[in-house]
């Protein structure tokens, strides 16, 4: 497959095509006049680049994964370090989505009054929602009428 095969067929750019070739994560067989020209099996080492893009691993950990040969080597350990950060990381995001919606909608007329929304912002001013477990916002229970 020529460069621009792999492109079309990747929706990667040329240019950053040739940057993973520069930088070891991808290797073409020759070229063909100015082309390079790639086997088959760099669309998957491709999926292996976009993958652990998308999960925060740095290009030289996924160049780790990858054999001079096209074959992979998963560092299992460090795949399961990344789930787990991701896993946390949604725990946070899903507590900060609650908090911001509870303020979004919440009945007191002012946030300054709102115990939950106080609670959001104590626990962001503190660091709390950046740690892997942290108290998630709930709503405040009603007191009894007197």
């Amino acid at each position: 497959m020529d460069i621009s095969q792999v492109a079309r067929q990747t929706g990667i750019a040329a240019s950053a095509l040739r940057y993973y070739e520069r930088q070891g994560l991808i290797t073409s067989l020759n070229r063909r006049g100015a082309r390079r020209i790639f086997a088959p099996t760099v669309i998957q080492q491709l999926g292996l680049i976009a993958l652990g893009q998308t999960a925060g691993l740095s290009l030289d950990e996924i160049k780790l994964m990858l054999t001079p040969q096209g074959k992979f080597e998963i560092d299992r350990t460090l795949l399961s370090q990344k789930a787990h950060e991701i896993d946390t990381r949604i725990k946070q995001l899903r507590a900060v989505s609650r908090g911001l919606r509870h303020a979004a909608a919440c009945p007191a007329p002012s946030h300054a009054e709102c115990a939950t929304f106080q609670r959001l912002l104590k626990d962001a001013a503190s660091g709390a929602l950046r740690q892997s477990e942290f108290p998630l916002p709930t709503r405040p229970k009603r007191s009894p009428a007197v």
